[in-house]
This record gives C-alpha cells, structure tokens and sequence, in this order.
C-alpha cells in the first residue's frame, strides 16, 4: 500500500498503473535514451479506496485531468530520474485526494442587524445628511 501522512487514504498498488515515457527538457543525450517520464493513472470512478464523496471532489478537483471513463491520469517529468518522477506522481495523487478528503464549508448563516444597530445608522445618517444641508449657499436675507 501506498501511504504518504497519515490522514491521506492509503491507495493499494494494484489500484494505480504506470506507463514510462521519454521526457523533455535537461537531460541532454539521456533524454533520448531513457524513458524517465511517468504517467500514472488511476480509476477514481471504480477504486473501492475511495468514498462517493472523495470520488466526486476529486472529478471535481482534477476535471482537467481525467478521462471520459473516470481515469485520473497525472503525468511527472519534472526530474531527470525515473525513480523521483514516480515519486512525484504519486505525492501529486495523494494531494489530490487529501484535498478531497477535506470538509465542504459550512453553509454562512443569515443575521439580522440588532435593533440597537439599525437605530446607531439611521441616526448616523441623520446627522450626515444634516452636515450636509448646511453646505448649501449662502443668502442675505
């Protein structure tokens, strides 16, 4: 199994599959040589690992990044090794996934002004519109 902190959910082997590619970028004759690129995919719509709810956030979170049958594919090139490249794909799931392993937002509830702080504007405004009466021009009567 594959864990990273403690509150992520451990992903099984058998449930995430890797193809190697040929990278780009630094490398130079290796580049052409070696197939350090990983790219891994993993069934969300299908993995017993999961809960409904962390499979619809992260169809959600990764939308970009899935296919029309539910395959999450997540692609690492960013190191010249194979080994860190793997790594790194699989520490870019499980981020994934603790994001939506995360709570909803608690719905905001609606206040009412307390009557005292109605009172506290009106009279506020009162004041201000009278400031503002006096500006007018000045007459001789």
């Amino acid at each position: 199994m594959m864990a990273g902190k403690p509150s992520e959910t451990p992903i099984p082997e058998s449930e995430l599959s890797e193809r190697f590619l040929r990278a780009g970028g630094p490398g130079g004759q290796n580049v052409n040589k070696v197939s350090t690129a990983v790219q891994l995919r993993f069934d969300v719509r299908n993995s017993p690992s999961l809960t409904a709810r962390q499979k619809s956030q992260l169809e959600k979170i990764a939308s970009h990044l899935m296919t029309s049958d539910g395959a999450l594919i997540i692609e690492a090139s960013r190191f010249r090794t194979q080994v860190q490249n793997r790594q790194d794909a699989r520490d870019r799931l499980m981020e994934m996934i603790a994001e939506a392993s995360k709570p909803p937002p608690k719905k905001r509830k609606k206040t009412k002004p307390t009557r005292s702080s109605v009172e506290k504007r009106l009279r506020k405004k009162a004041g201000r519109s009278a400031t503002k009466k006096l500006r007018g021009r000045v007459r001789d009567d």
